[in-house]
């Protein structure tokens, strides 16, 4: 009986037509957005050894503003899309657990529940 059931739920979740593993767009964004997190901690760092390396006041806000603040643009929007992707992929995952997981133990309640019936 068990075995049924796993059988209809594959057919149930290829007839949703997901993009599960075929989600190449999300693969890539959430490579994009580790690479902007690394990326973004670098600049930080070259913008502030680049500020603390000069005594023209002119030269430490522009290297502040071009190292500092890009590198914290991109720590932002690099954690945000991380984040998104990776618990989005994550949810997934255990949504489709738990739904086995229920469907299973229902059949084990019926299972129960007939032999307690006979």
């Amino acid at each position: 009986m068990n075995e049924e059931r796993i059988n209809q739920f594959t057919e149930e979740i290829a007839g949703l037509k997901l993009r599960g593993a075929k989600g190449d767009s999300e693969r890539w964004l959430l490579l994009a957005g580790s690479i902007m997190l690394v990326a973004g901690v670098g600049l930080g760092v070259v913008g502030g050894v680049t500020a603390s390396g000069t005594s023209n006041t002119a030269d430490q806000v522009a290297a502040i503003a071009t190292g500092s603040l890009i590198g914290l643009v991109l720590v932002i929007a690099g954690t945000a899309l991380f984040l998104r992707y990776s618990m989005g992929r994550f949810i997934r995952f255990w949504m489709v657990r738990f739904v086995h997981e229920n469907r299973t133990e229902t059949d084990r309640l019926i299972e129960a529940i007939e032999k307690s019936h006979k």
